[in-house]
């Protein structure tokens, strides 16, 4: 299952590295156990690390890597992606090639597109079965991979997603805010995970290749995957969290209306992807209705009552009701028009999987002997 330019793991870093994480206050990687180990199926895998002015954090991230992964029994990659950084980034990014070889690999972004979209550049280009992504700033271990990636084939998964279950982080800032957000995901996309925001996930490329991530998507990308896969086949596994040693956090509490904001458009997309009509049409329904009692009570008012109607405010919330409710009907029906243009090509509106063929034949009833 080799791969002519996926290196394995460089046991000779291990030594190193395991005083570059004394130095750094980690903890030594504990090896997963033998067994474990040898029962992981023949894969490829890759890890995916964006970057964005962690210019003090490449170095030991990469050696940290190698440390966690010097005893991993298939091939593997690392791509460091460099999101637009300022500082320094790109010459460690370098250095660490030079250091470790060719299963190093570098994407550059020739400006700051953000992490999501830094994550999806490196996914594009990761040529593993297996992809798994995390920060580059220390805080995700990657002493936990083997032991995600384990737990991905032992039970069939298509994704393990960590769960900062002992985060360290500020609790006023960043764990509320994150408490919230996360059960407030939860029940929307009906995805069931403690923690959206852990970087450190472990991914079936197959699986993961059939969504795109765009705009600041990334903290969705277990709700993405309930689109193209069961969510019986999302778990989480608890993982370590290190404290911020070198840099500064790129997200503040500001970033929680912007959540707000990606939901709504990810509640659109998982339950009116192909119906776009039902969602415009629902809402143009609703305000149809309100607008024609209003305007039915005005038109009551005027005939049975003869009193003056022109200048209350209710006939021109009647009136501007109703017209919203055509333009929503209206869009509906262009939503539709649209959808169907989309599926009608190379997008069906499902994903199935083909059972295995039969040992005893290809799944056809032969025919029937001439008379």
């Amino acid at each position: 299952m080799s791969h002519p330019l996926i290196a394995s793991a460089a046991a000779a870093a291990a030594p190193t590295a395991a005083a570059s994480s004394a130095a750094l206050g980690l903890s030594p990687v504990q090896p997963l156990a033998a067994a474990v180990l040898a029962a992981l199926p023949p894969h490829r895998l890759s890890l995916v690390v964006p970057l964005y002015n962690e210019e003090e954090s490449v170095g030991p991230l990469v050696t940290r890597v190698h440390e966690a992964l010097a005893q991993y029994p298939c091939p593997w990659e690392l791509l460091l992606v460099d999101d637009g950084s300022s500082d320094a980034t790109v010459e460690r990014i370098e250095q660490a090639q030079r250091e470790h070889g060719g299963h190093v690999r570098a994407v550059r972004l020739v400006r700051n597109f953000k992490q999501t979209a830094a994550m999806q550049a490196g996914m594009d280009r990761a040529r593993g079965d297996v992809i798994v992504t995390l920060d580059g700033d220390l805080q995700n271990d990657p002493a936990d991979i083997p032991r995600m990636v384990a737990r991905l084939f032992d039970e069939n998964l298509d994704l393990v997603a960590g769960w900062r279950k002992n985060r360290q982080d500020p609790t006023l800032l960043r764990k509320i805010p994150s408490w919230i957000a996360n059960r407030l995901i939860a029940r929307i996309t009906g995805v069931r995970l403690h923690d959206y925001g852990c970087s450190l996930k472990v991914f079936r490329a197959s699986r993961l290749r059939k969504i795109r991530l765009y705009g600041d998507m990334h903290r969705f990308i277990p709700a993405w995957m309930a689109t193209v896969t069961t969510p019986r086949r999302i778990a989480e596994e608890v993982v370590a969290h290190h404290p911020r040693r070198a840099g500064v956090s790129k997200y503040g509490i500001s970033r929680t209306f912007v959540v707000v904001l990606d939901l709504l458009a990810v509640y659109f997309f998982l339950r009116f992807r192909s119906k776009p009509g039902h969602f415009f049409g629902l809402i143009g329904l609703a305000l149809g209705g309100v607008g024609a009692t209003i305007l039915a009570y005005l038109a009551a008012v005027k005939i049975l009552f003869d009193e003056s109607i022109g200048t209350r405010p209710l006939l021109f919330a009647g009136f501007f009701m109703c017209i919203a409710a055509l333009q929503m009907l209206s869009t509906g029906v262009l939503a539709e028009l649209l959808t169907r243009i989309y599926h009608s090509d190379t997008n069906p509106s499902y994903v199935a999987e083909d059972s295995a063929p039969l040992a005893d034949g290809d799944g056809w009833q032969p025919s029937a002997p001439p008379a």
